[in-house]
């Protein structure tokens, strides 16, 4: 099996090195709980440039505006004195910059959340996600995440990998297989699986109508142009390529409306893929905040069990094992409340829904040079994949 190295999405800025802290480079007015003194020499390039500048450059980590906010603050010293927002930095001039502490700054802490674990050796964890949990912190969500799970019940050795070990992720109110890593080296490789489509994943969703037997939504998918807190189908150079394959497991209504079961196989792993997809062809899923009215179901009846999330569950995962090479996979049933709407839905009447078929995922799927990389948008308010 060939497997492509792992792509960067972002332009890397440059490297600038920090010099040795100084005693006399901290703000008079710092707080002891404030985050210890950043120090950086100023690159002779950068010299004559104005000082917000010249910061968003040097601490690429932190945002312009709240750069320039910390300067009026005083958490700013130039060569040891209290500097300007607009103030030119003289040619080898020493930068002292002391951070408020910030959610984001504490959201990576080691909290004792309960992790339902699959399968777990030595190079991988495979969990299986409740709805509700967020996947990796951000926005609305700087605790209470599976990476903080991650970081209380493996330490230091999930502290010391990228995202702990996450390398692909889930909405926070779908549930679900996951897998993370144990190690970088297995990291690193289940990244390029995910990019070689050697990573299976099958979701099981409730979506609104007849849908079709069987077919693959081909559509890219991007930030919605009106509301970018939504994604979108995108047919413009933002879009990303994305295919869902699915097909009909079993059909039902609810207070004489249509409603489909379906198996999705991913074959890209966009940000709300298989929701956003879905949608798109007119079958949103099943109790989707976000994407559900698009066929006007805003009067529809309310769903019994008063189910409030999408009907969204990632039920199958295979990959090739990092340090074994052997084509291993796991099944995680459908949590009890998709069993209980299933039930009142009146799938399966006849014979028992075919959730748990045995049948072989799919063969690996072939993706054109450059289309499979993975999302990460950490402005996202969730971590989520589908």
């Amino acid at each position: 099996m060939t497997r492509s190295s792992t792509r960067r999405t972002k332009d890397q800025l440059k490297d600038y090195s920090p010099s040795d802290l100084r005693d006399d480079a901290v703000p008079a007015d710092a707080k002891p709980a404030d985050e210890p003194p950043r120090i950086a020499q100023v690159p002779d390039e950068l010299a004559g440039e104005r000082l917000d500048k010249v910061l968003a450059k040097v601490f690429s980590e932190f945002s312009r505006s709240r750069l320039q906010g910390w300067i009026e603050e005083g958490r700013v010293l130039v060569d040891g004195e209290r500097a300007k927002v607009r103030q030119p930095v003289p040619l080898g001039a020493t930068i002292s910059l002391v951070p408020d502490l910030l959610p984001e700054q504490l959201a990576f802490a080691p909290e004792p959340e309960p992790l339902h674990i699959v399968y777990e050796d030595d190079a991988l964890v495979v969990i299986n996600k409740p709805a509700g949990m967020v996947v990796h912190p951000a926005a609305g969500n700087w605790s209470g995440t599976l990476l903080n799970g991650l970081l209380h019940r493996y330490g230091d050795a999930a502290a010391g990998l990228p995202r702990a070990g996450i390398v692909h992720r889930l909405d926070k109110e779908t549930s679900g297989l996951m897998v993370v890593a144990r190690t970088l080296e297995a990291q690193t490789d289940l990244v390029r699986q995910l990019q070689a489509r050697t990573v299976k994943r099958r979701y099981v969703a409730f979506v609104w109508g007849n849908m079709p037997d069987d077919g693959t939504i081909d559509a890219p998918i991007g930030r919605d142009p009106r509301e970018r807190t939504r994604m979108a189908v995108v047919k413009t150079a933002s879009g990303k390529a994305a295919r869902t394959h699915f097909r009909t497991i079993d059909r039902t209504t609810w207070h004489g409306q249509p409603v489909s079961a379906i198996h999705c196989d991913l074959e890209t792993g966009r940000t709300h893929q298989i929701r956003v997809h879905c949608a798109h062809i007119q079958h949103p899923l099943l109790g989707d905040p976000v994407y559900g009215h698009a066929r006007g179901k805003r009067s529809i009846k309310p769903l019994p069990n008063d189910f409030a999330r999408q009907a969204l569950h990632a039920w199958r995962l295979g990959l090739i094992h990092p340090e074994t090479g052997k084509d291993v996979h796991w099944r995680a049933d459908v949590p009890e409340d998709i069993a209980a709407l299933s039930a009142e839905l009146g799938f399966g009447r006849d014979d028992d829904i075919d959730f748990d078929d045995d049948d072989d995922f799919p063969d690996v799927y072939e993706m054109s040079e450059g289309e499979g990389d993975e999302d990460w948008d950490d402005e996202d308010d969730e971590d989520d994949e589908a």
